[in-house]
C-alpha cells in the first residue's frame, strides 16, 4: 500500500518539470516582492495553485495511474489542459515575472520576442488559439494515436507538455483581466470563442460516455489497476472529461465573464441629489470616475 507521501513523490523524475516549476516560482516571488503596486492576494493564490496542480499532474504517481486507466488519464488531462492554464491566466503573472527577471535576462527576452514576433502574434490570434486548444486535446483521443502514445514514454511526455502549452494562449485570451484595448478580445468575442471551444469537447466527451465500443484496446496491454470493464472505463473517461470541463466553463461564464457583462450594461445614472455626473463635485468624483479609476488600477496591477 502506498502512503500519501509516496503518491506525491516523483514517479519518473523529470529534471525539466522540476527546473521549470522551481524557476517559475522563484522568478514570480522575486517580482511579486519588488513590484509596485503589490500583486493582489487572489492572483498570488491562483498562480501558485496553477503551478502546483500542473506539477502534481506531471511529476507524481498520477502519471502511473493515468497510464493504466483511461478515466484517470482524462482527469490528468483536464488538469493540464484546463484547470492549470486557466488558473495561471486568472493570475496574470506576466508583470510579476517580468519584474522578477534580472536586467540581462529581460534584454535577452526582448530580443527573442522581436525575433519571433510574427509566430507569437499568430499564437495570440483568437481563431488560432482556439483551434490549438481543441486540437491539443482531441488529437490525443484518436485511437491509433492513443495506442502509440500509451506504449511510448517519450510520446506520453510530449502529449502532456503539448496539452499544457497548447491551452495557455486560449485561456490567456479568454481570462485576460485587463480591459480593452490592452486585452485583445472584446467581451462578446470571449463568449463566442469560449462556446466554440466548448462545443467539440462536449461532443467528444458525450461520444466516449455513451459508446458501447471499446476504442482503446491498448489498456489490455498496459493493464488496468482497477477491476472494471473497458467499456466502463471508457464511460468514466467520457464523464471525467465532460463534467469537470462543463463546471469550469460554467464558472468562467458566470463568475468571470458574467460580472463584466453586467458592468458593460449598467447605464450611467445621475447622482442621488439630482446633480448630473458632469456637474458633480470633483472632490467626490463623478459617476464615471470610480469606474475609470477601477479600470486604471486594474490596468496598473496587470
Amino acid at each position: 500500500m502506498q502512503t500519501a507521501v509516496d503518491l506525491l513523490l516523483p514517479w519518473q523524475f523529470s529534471p525539466t518539470v522540476l527546473l521549470t516549476t522551481t524557476l517559475a516560482v522563484a522568478v514570480y516571488v522575486r517580482g511579486m516582492i519588488g513590484s509596485a503596486p503589490a500583486t493582489a492576494y487572489s492572483r498570488r493564490v491562483a498562480c501558485f495553485t496553477g503551478l502546483a496542480v500542473i506539477y502534481l499532474a506531471l511529476q507524481t504517481a498520477c502519471v502511473y495511474y493515468a497510464s493504466h486507466m483511461f478515466f484517470v488519464l482524462q482527469l490528468q488531462q483536464f488538469v493540464l489542459h484546463d484547470l492549470g492554464p486557466a488558473l495561471l491566466a486568472i493570475a496574470a503573472p506576466g508583470p510579476a515575472l517580468w519584474h522578477g527577471l534580472p536586467q540581462r535576462a529581460r534584454r535577452c527576452l526582448q530580443a527573442a520576442v522581436r525575433r519571433v514576433g510574427t509566430p507569437l502574434r499568430l499564437l495570440l490570434d483568437a481563431r488560432i488559439a482556439t483551434a490549438l486548444y481543441i486540437v491539443t486535446q482531441l488529437l490525443w483521443l484518436l485511437p491509433p494515436i492513443a495506442f502509440d502514445v500509451m506504449l511510448s514514454n517519450r510520446l506520453f511526455k510530449f502529449m502532456n507538455w503539448s496539452t499544457v502549452l497548447g491551452a495557455v494562449p486560449f485561456w490567456h485570451l479568454i481570462l485576460d483581466p485587463r480591459p480593452r484595448p490592452l486585452a485583445r478580445l472584446r467581451l462578446r468575442e470571449r463568449f463566442l470563442f469560449l462556446y466554440l471551444a466548448m462545443l467539440p469537447m462536449t461532443l467528444a466527451s458525450a461520444a466516449l460516455a455513451f459508446s458501447q465500443t471499446n476504442w482503446y484496446p491498448v489498456y489490455a496491454v498496459c493493464g488496468r489497476f482497477l477491476p472494471i470493464s473497458p467499456i466502463m472505463d471508457q464511460e468514466l473517461g467520457g464523464t471525467a472529461m465532460w463534467v469537470p470541463e462543463a463546471m469550469l466553463f460554467g464558472g468562467v461564464f458566470f463568475l468571470f465573464l458574467g460580472p463584466k457583462l453586467d458592468q458593460a450594461q449598467t447605464p450611467l445614472t445621475s447622482s442621488p441629489g439630482g446633480t448630473s455626473p458632469a456637474h458633480a463635485d470633483p472632490s467626490r468624483g463623478t459617476a464615471a470616475g470610480p469606474a475609470s479609476g477601477c479600470r486604471a488600477s486594474a490596468t496598473e496591477r496587470a
